[in-house]
């Protein structure tokens, strides 16, 4: 007896699409800014390539841009870590922020939508929920993404290039520096600055953006953090 032929338009199982290089950066960049890849975490090829399921030349690739951003810093001889900025990078980084931010949301509230405005509106309400539920990791994402909101809709792609970059520093530079008794970003301050360019009021909001920041700098204790061993296949798990 000949043995039984499976139907032919049974379904077949697919692999999933290998994730595309910019899917990875953006995972790698959201861990960073969700504080779940520290400062000083080494970044081993081999293993994120068998975490993404990729090859090691497309992590090469990823690690490349990440380099470029500055939110990796390569050591020859010793690989690739999340970089760590030192307290003195840590003080020029809000204080160039202090001289773009301004900038930009005086733009964003001269020339800014209502569609926009909306947007920013929603985002704030999405910082509130973490803060209420206490999630401090999505808070401080959240809290970097509003920023760099604003900066897309400013209007000016160079200035959005470098306050992302920016943003993405700040983010290490809290992971680092974060005081655990007091909040780098208080709750009330991005509401406050949304409402200030509703009002039409450009110059208020510059004003709140800057007390913002000063704010930010204020909260961080500049102190050496101890670094830790970081499992690598948990965090994208």
């Amino acid at each position: 007896m000949s043995a039984e032929l499976a139907p032919q338009n049974a379904p077949s199982k697919r692999r999933a699409p290998a994730p595309s290089v910019d899917s990875i950066y953006e995972r790698i960049l959201n861990a960073v800014m969700e504080h779940r890849l520290p400062p000083g975490t080494k970044l081993i090829e081999e293993k994120l390539a068998g975490v993404f399921s990729v090859s090691r030349t497309k992590i090469r690739q990823v690690l490349g841009r990440l380099a470029h951003d500055g939110v990796v810093t390569v050591y020859p001889n010793r690989g690739t870590f999340v970089s760590s900025p030192t307290v003195e990078e840590a003080r020029h980084v809000l204080e160039a922020r202090r001289l773009i931010e301004p900038a930009l949301i005086r733009q964003f509230a001269e020339a800014g939508t209502k569609e926009q405005l909306g947007r920013l509106r929603e985002h704030v309400a999405l910082e509130s929920k973490a803060r209420a539920a206490n999630e401090r990791r999505t808070i401080i994402r959240l809290s970097g993404e509003f920023h760099m909101l604003i900066a897309d809709m400013a209007g000016n792609p160079f200035l959005a290039k470098s306050l992302r970059e920016l943003a993405t520093l700040t983010c290490l530079i809290i992971a680092l520096y974060d005081s655990p008794t007091v909040p780098a970003c208080l709750h009330n301050e991005h509401e406050d600055i949304v409402d200030a360019v509703a009002s039409g009021d450009a110059r208020r909001a510059a004003a709140l953006m800057v007390t913002h920041l000063n704010h930010v700098e204020r909260a961080l204790d500049m102190h050496v953090p101890v670094s830790e061993e970081i499992d690598l296949e948990a965090v994208f798990a």
